[in-house]
């Protein structure tokens, strides 16, 4: 599983809401992440979409304020390779909780 894309200073998603999303559904206390800093210019923000501007600064506020652009937006590069984590759902729910019970995790 690719882990996701974290601000380090905001803990804002940079990249991978729908695995987060997947993971709080499926009763995880736990979603694999890499945590950056945004500020780093090892860290680059473009647009999928064409003729839509993105901006650092906008994400991070967009996020804090929890007023996310819609999918496929945002394109983050990070350079440095993010490699993939072999965890299996039984380890991100956590030993003794099924899918579903909830103790405050994600």
């Amino acid at each position: 599983m690719k882990p996701i894309l974290v601000d380090a200073k905001t803990l804002v998603i940079l990249d991978g809401h729908h695995r987060f999303n997947a993971l709080k559904i499926l009763g995880a206390r736990y979603a694999p992440a890499v945590l950056v800093d945004y500020d780093s210019p090892c860290v680059s923000v473009g647009s999928w979409r064409e003729g839509v501007s993105v901006s650092k600064e906008e994400v991070r506020r967009r996020g804090v304020e929890g007023r996310l652009y819609p999918p496929r937006t945002s394109r983050h590069r990070v350079c440095f390779e993010i490699p993939d984590v072999n965890a299996g759902l039984e380890e991100l729910v956590g030993y003794g909780l099924g899918a579903g019970e909830h103790d405050g995790g994600l």
